[in-house]
C-alpha cells in the first residue's frame, strides 16, 4: 500500500510574508502596475490562496503602507525616554536598512491611500519626527528643528530609493552620520541671495505636443496618473480623445516625455553652471544650488515622476534611469574629488541622502518656492555630504 504525500503545511506567518513581498512589489513596480498575481508568486502561493488574507489589492497596500511606520514606531518606543539623539537616529536607520526594499511605499504610494488612512499614516510618521524634533531641539537648539529632522529622516530614508550595493553596517554609518550633521544644520545660517544659479527657461508650449506635455502634467499631480484619461488630456488642450494619439500612444508616453524633457533642462542648467568651475567644493556648491533650484521649480513634475516612474514599462523607464545615473555622476565625481576619503559607492549613497533631504524638506515647505526656502534646502543638502 503506497502512502499518501503529506499535506503542504501552511507556515504561521504567511499573512507576514504576504504583507513583505507585497510592501516589495508595490515599492518596485508602483501601486497601479503591481498585481496581486505577482504577489502571490513571490510568496509561492496562489493568487485565491492571498486573497484568503486580503479581500482586494487595495486591503493588501494599505497594510502594507503602515508596516515601516509601524516598525519605526516600535523601534523608536524601545529607545529610553532619556536617550541620546543619536541612539533614536541609530534605531531608525537600522530598520529602514533592514527593510529597504520595502520603503518605497510609505515614501511615495502612500498618496494612494484614502483620507482616513492616509490620516493614521501621517499620525504614525508625525510621532517619529517628533521625537526627533524635539531632541534636535534639545542638542542643537537652532531654529527650524521640525526642519531638521525632516531633512535627516529624508536621508536616512533615502536607502530605500536605490539599489546601491554596499554593507549594510557601512550604509547604516554613513546615514547615521549624514543624518547627524543634518540636525546640527542651522538651515537659516546661508544668505537667502547666495549661490544663485540659472535654469534654462521652461519651454514656450508652441506645439500641439509641447501643449500636452504642459497640460498633463498638473492633471497628473492633482488626480493621480491612474485616475487621469485620455479623454481628459485632451480636453485641457482642446482635443478630442482621438486627436490625442496622432501625438502620443498613450498617457505613460506623455508622462515619460514630460521626465525627460525636465530631466534635459537639469542637464544643461549643471552643464552651464558648472562652466569654469574648477574647485570640487565649488562645484558642488553649484550642483546643490542648481538641484535645488531645479527641485522647487519643476516640483509637481518631480512628485509625480518619483511616485509613477517605477510602474512605466521597461521600454519608457530605461532612458529615464539613464538621464538619472548621468547625474549622479556628475555628483560622485565632484564628491570623491572633494573627499577622497569616500570610494565610488559611498559617495553615491550619499549623493542620495542629499536628494532625500531635498524631496522631504521640500514637501514639508509645501514646495512654496522662495529664496529662503532655497537657501535653507541647500544648505540641509550640503550638511548631508558633510561639505
Amino acid at each position: 500500500m503506497t502512502a499518501e504525500p503529506a499535506a503542504a503545511v501552511r507556515p504561521r506567518n504567511r499573512k507576514q510574508l504576504i504583507v513583505e513581498a507585497g510592501a516589495t512589489v508595490f515599492s518596485e513596480r508602483g501601486y497601479h502596475a503591481a498585481s496581486m498575481e505577482e504577489i502571490a508568486a513571490r510568496v509561492g502561493i496562489t493568487a485565491a490562496a492571498l486573497y484568503r488574507h486580503f479581500p482586494n489589492k487595495y486591503a493588501l497596500f494599505a497594510e502594507c503602507a503602515n508596516v515601516m511606520a509601524d516598525r519605526l514606531v516600535a523601534a523608536l518606543d524601545e529607545v529610553p525616554p532619556d536617550a541620546a539623539l543619536a541612539d533614536v537616529l541609530a534605531a531608525v536607520t537600522r530598520v529602514t536598512v533592514a527593510h529597504r526594499a520595502a520603503g518605497g511605499v510609505y515614501r511615495w504610494e502612500a498618496r494612494y491611500l484614502d483620507r482616513d488612512d492616509r490620516r493614521l499614516l501621517k499620525a504614525k510618521f508625525a510621532h517619529v519626527v517628533g521625537r526627533v524634533a524635539d531632541l534636535a531641539r534639545q542638542e542643537y537648539p537652532l531654529p527650524g528643528e521640525h526642519l531638521r529632522a525632516v531633512a535627516a529622516l529624508g536621508a536616512i530614508g533615502s536607502i530605500t530609493m536605490h539599489h546601491n550595493t554596499i554593507g549594510r553596517r557601512r550604509v547604516e554609518d554613513l546615514l547615521r552620520a549624514s543624518a547627524l550633521r543634518v540636525v546640527a544644520t542651522d538651515p537659516t545660517a546661508v544668505a537667502a541671495d547666495a549661490g544663485l544659479v540659472e535654469l534654462p527657461a521652461r519651454p514656450v508650449p508652441r506645439t500641439r505636443r509641447s501643449e500636452i506635455l504642459a497640460a498633463a502634467i498638473p492633471l497628473f499631480e492633482r488626480d493621480g496618473f491612474a485616475a487621469v484619461t485620455n479623454g481628459m488630456i485632451a480636453e485641457a488642450v482642446g482635443l478630442v480623445p482621438s486627436g490625442l494619439y496622432r501625438y502620443f500612444p498613450g498617457k505613460a508616453d506623455i508622462l515619460a516625455a514630460a521626465c525627460l524633457q525636465a530631466a534635459d533642462l537639469l542637464a544643461h542648467a549643471v552643464e552651464h553652471n558648472l562652466r569654469g568651475v574648477t574647485d570640487p567644493f565649488a562645484a558642488l556648491t553649484v550642483l546643490t544650488a542648481t538641484y535645488v533650484a531645479y527641485s522647487f521649480e519643476h516640483s509637481a513634475l518631480n512628485s509625480v515622476a518619483n511616485a509613477e516612474v517605477a510602474g512605466l514599462p521597461a521600454g519608457l523607464r530605461r532612458p529615464l534611469v539613464a538621464a538619472q545615473r548621468e547625474h549622479i555622476a556628475v555628483w560622485e565625481e565632484h564628491l570623491r574629488r572633494a573627499r577622497p576619503d569616500l570610494d565610488t559607492r559611498q559617495a553615491r549613497v550619499l549623493v542620495h541622502a542629499g536628494f532625500g533631504v531635498v524631496v522631504e524638506t521640500g514637501r514639508r515647505l509645501r514646495w512654496q518656492d522662495s529664496a529662503e526656502h532655497r537657501a535653507a534646502v541647500a544648505a540641509l543638502l550640503m550638511s548631508a555630504l558633510d561639505l
